[in-house]
């Protein structure tokens, strides 16, 4: 404990979770009582006004009741309290309060009661300014050399310095060469304003240049004002001290010279009138605030300068006569008398309402250290203590449990079982298909737990449209070897099909040690949820070819759910019938080894192709075949996904010009409901003049508006659930058509998959044309040079959507001439590595013909298969159609 700590003589906290700064503490005499004693102005940025007059019955007495004599809260935050002679025709103190748009003058009266503890406070508000600009801080005096009254200075955050004569505006001056506010003061003796620009110099201004100067009304100087020098606004001296400031002080005592002090951010100056350094000392800490006092010493001046090591130092000039510790850093301090004998009371304020008087003196520290008890150590019982200690120490630190525990040493493991049959009954509520039934299947979650797991909570996810019975699950707590089982349903709830049939369970719960543990397991959804068999169609929109390096397997092996093993037609024609009611046909070549996917949707191929790649996979992997592949040498669908695109963007358009409508719809019904309320209230009624009819006419177009973006909203989704269905079947096709590896395909998912929800502020274009330019930018650049282009660090909504269609055809030319996928910084080297020969310039006229052809399909070869295209044209997907019907 110091023995130079400040003694507390009264202290308390103001409100809760309020905030502080440096203008929000006074000390004056502020109800004109005439005693001589100060009282304490506290106002904060929640609004509080609050006015103390601390009477302790011993040093370090907390707040009494009757120390607080008023508290208001004037609803708007307080960034500045000063005292002074701010109402014409009166010398009396009156309080001025600044807030961001307004300054308001008050009158603090207090009335005798008749019993101890009835004494009453009031503030009348004397008059008020609605300021036209932010403000920032203000100053007074008597400006321009004004007896017995102060006038007021406000500097704007721009810039700008407002005068007032107590109850009227004077003029406005900008500040030359302005950028960001920092302190103001006035100097009496010279008549002049003192700030600290942001070139980090302190420039004096002259009252009397700053009346004749031209008036600001606008914050830039027009010509005529540049040439008009004598009208200009300059400045009276310049003093660069190099650093921000973090407040000036004036002051002027009997026995000492007037001067200016400046805090900076590691120096404090003392200067004269005219500008020159008095003297300046170099701080060995970060300073908060200061204030300057009269020094007993004649010539000198005392100040009191605090820091974030929550000390106050006293300096005499440049000299530290003493250091003191406070309980909290100070944002403002002040000097006060607060009682007929005691003068020169410390008052300090914290940034989070910590209120202090304390006065300077010494606290010995008191603490003997406690006398240590001897004993006989037991060497055996420390070393058995030891050896136990050291056994789980080794335990813990074993490499093995650095890394993942496997599921079968996991302290809670949780499965899900899809039953193989759809339910019996079926169990969708709310749905909104137009099927006559709506197909359920049951998922079976268990939870199996092998240590205590307190207040486990289960979450079942699956992506929208499909929905579940119940998605939220509470247990009580588990015991060790204990399981817990829930059985729930799956449906299709939208009237549109899912982009994917896999679901998500997340168990979170707490270890005895309080530690928050979570476990999870992913379960695939039977095709038949959303879909049942049909009459195959020949003709279709959309057709897809998958090539195989293995003889086509009978549709009665890979789909048995599906077909009738007694129909021997089905073994290599199969239609699917969604439940929304479109149709895909899946067609196997009787000749060749490929398998033909067609609908007259885009985005209904996927989920079908998906289905057919992951049977194959499973019934060659049951037949030990390890070097099964499926490959795509057709051509991309682009023009039909761009379509896709553009109907999704179209519809955030509306929902824009929806919510703006709505908008200005509402603020016209609010606009007649004020008039007609006044009319209503008014004492003797008006005729309405239509306004009845005219707010019944807005309330109905803003019900329809409403009804109309709630419409578009729900067809935003249906398109966006369609834009990820096409966007996994183009993932698909790139990776089969290019062979991608895992990492690669996984790079691929996050570029054109990066959101699980679409939203107006964050939407899906904006992403993917960020993702893709990366990539264009990165790993798939063909020059230094675009490599060096920088990319916008704001997404926001694209004006259309020709930028993203073109970097998407630009991105698969790119990977159709060699490029490969990389999150590796080194992008040179990997394409020089890659491409032997390097990307041949893509001229970007010819990129853009290739966009905006309408009808076209972009074709990419496969870069393996180049030299033999050029001499024998591949077949086309109509001729194969043809050829391989069966």
């Amino acid at each position: 404990m110091s023995l130079f700590k400040a003694r507390d003589w009264w202290s308390t906290i103001l409100g809760e979770k309020e905030e502080f700064d440096q203008g929000c503490l006074c000390v004056a005499d502020v109800d004109n009582s005439g005693s001589g004693q100060d009282k304490i102005i506290v106002g904060s940025y929640m609004g509080y006004l609050r006015i103390f007059n601390p009477h302790p019955v011993k040093p370090g007495d907390g707040v009494q009741p009757e120390d607080l004599l008023l508290e208001v809260q004037l609803r708007e935050p307080i960034l500045q309290v000063e005292v002074g002679k701010f109402v014409s025709g009166t010398e009396g103190l009156h309080l001025a309060v600044l807030h961001c748009r307004k300054l308001c003058v008050y009158a603090v009266s207090g009335t005798l009661g008749n019993v101890e503890h009835g004494n009453q406070y009031q503030i009348k508000l004397m008059y008020e300014h609605n300021l036209q600009r932010t403000a920032c801080n203000m100053t007074y005096g008597p400006f321009g050399g004004v007896k017995g009254r102060d006038l007021i200075c406000i500097q704007s955050m721009d810039g700008m310095l407002m005068l007032f004569e107590q109850e009227s505006y004077a003029f406005g001056r900008f500040l030359p060469g302005f950028l960001l506010p920092g302190p103001l003061t006035y100097s009496s003796r010279t008549d002049s304003f003192i700030t600290v620009s942001s070139c980090r110099q302190v420039e004096s201004y002259k009252y009397q240049v700053l009346a004749f100067a031209t008036d600001a009304d606008e914050r830039q100087e027009t010509e005529q004002q540049k040439l008009s020098s004598g009208k200009r606004l300059a400045v009276d001296w310049v003093l660069n001290i190099g650093e921000q400031a973090l407040d000036i002080c004036v002051v002027s005592f009997n026995q000492a010279v007037s001067s200016i002090f400046v805090l900076g951010e590691r120096n404090f100056f003392c200067l004269k009138d005219n500008g020159q350094i008095r003297f300046m000392k170099k701080l060995d800490y970060s300073p908060s605030c200061f204030i300057p006092y009269c020094s007993v010493k004649e010539g000198t001046i005392n100040t009191l300068v605090g820091n974030h090591s929550k000390m106050l130092n006293v300096y005499q000039d440049v000299t530290l006569k003493w250091a003191t510790q406070l309980p909290h850093i100070p944002v403002s301090v002040k000097v006060a008398n607060l009682h007929r004998d005691l003068k020169g009371v410390i008052v300090t304020l914290s940034d989070n309402g910590h209120l202090q008087c304390s006065y300077l003196g010494t606290d010995p520290s008191l603490f003997q250290a406690p006398r240590v008890d001897s004993r006989e150590i037991n060497y055996e019982e420390f070393d058995a203590e030891m050896k136990e200690l050291q056994k789980v120490i080794k335990e813990a630190t074993k490499t093995q449990d650095i890394f993942p525990k496997s599921e079968k040493h996991r302290d809670l493991i949780v499965t899900a079982e899809v039953s193989p049959n759809l339910d019996a009954e079926s169990q969708a509520i709310d749905s909104e298909l137009k099927a006559e039934a709506v197909p359920s299947v049951t998922v079976k979650i268990t939870i199996q737990s092998r240590v205590t797991a307190q207040k486990p909570n289960l979450a079942v996810c699956v992506q929208a449209p499909l929905a579940v019975t119940c998605d939220q699950f509470i247990f009580d707590d588990l015991e060790p070897d204990s399981s817990e089982t829930v059985v729930l349903s799956v449906f299709l709830k939208g009237n549109c099909s899912p982009s994917e049939l896999e679901g998500n369970c997340v168990v979170s719960y707490n270890t005895p040690t309080g530690i928050l543990k979570v476990a999870q397991c992913n379960f695939r959804l039977p095709l038949r949820l959303i879909c049942f068999p049909a009459q195959p169609s020949k003709a279709a929109n959309h057709k897809l070819t998958i090539d195989t390096n293995k003889p086509p397997i009978s549709f009665l092996t890979i789909f048995s759910d599906f077909v009738d093993p007694s129909e021997d037609d089905q073994a290599n024609v199969l239609a699917f019938q969604f439940l929304t009611g479109s149709k895909t046909t899946l067609l196997a070549s009787k000749t060749s080894q490929r398998y033909r996917i067609q609908s007259d949707q885009l985005e209904d191929l996927w989920l079908i192709t998906k289905e057919l790649t992951l049977r194959l996979e499973e019934h060659f992997k049951k037949q030990n075949c390890k070097d099964f592949a499926c490959t795509f040498s057709g051509s991309i669908p682009l023009q039909e996904y761009f379509e896709l695109i553009d109907r999704h963007f179209e519809l955030r358009l509306n929902a824009e010009k929806f919510q703006e409508l709505l908008s200005e719809r509402a603020v016209q019904f609010r606009a007649i409901e004020r008039r007609l309320l006044t009319r209503f209230k008014d004492k003797t009624p008006a005729p309405l003049q239509h306004l009845d009819t005219l707010l019944e006419g807005t309330f109905r177009e803003v019900i329809a508006l409403a009804d109309a973006a709630e419409e578009n909203q729900a067809n935003m989704f249906q398109a966006f659930t369609k834009l990820k269905s096409a966007t996994h079947l183009v993932i698909m096709l790139i990776s089969l058509w290019q062979k991608l590896s895992a990492d690669q395909v996984a790079i691929l998912e996050a570029t054109f998959l990066p959101l699980a929800e679409d939203t107006q502020e964050l939407g899906w274009e904006e992403t993917v044309d960020a993702a893709i330019s990366y990539l264009l930018r990165t790993c798939l650049s063909k020059s230094s040079k675009e490599q060096a282009l920088t990319l916008s660090s704001q997404l926001c909504m694209p004006k259309d959507t020709s930028r993203l269609k073109k970097n998407i055809t630009l991105f698969c030319d790119r990977l159709a001439k060699g490029g490969r996928l990389s999150l590796s910084t080194d992008s040179a080297t990997q394409q020089a590595a890659v491409m032997p020969g390097g990307c041949t310039t893509i001229p970007e006229s010819d990129l853009e013909e290739r966009t905006v052809i309408p009808g076209s399909t972009a074709t990419f070869p496969n870069h393996g298969q180049i030299a033999k295209q050029k001499s024998k044209p591949g077949l086309s997907d109509d001729a194969a159609e043809e050829a391989e019907k069966p």
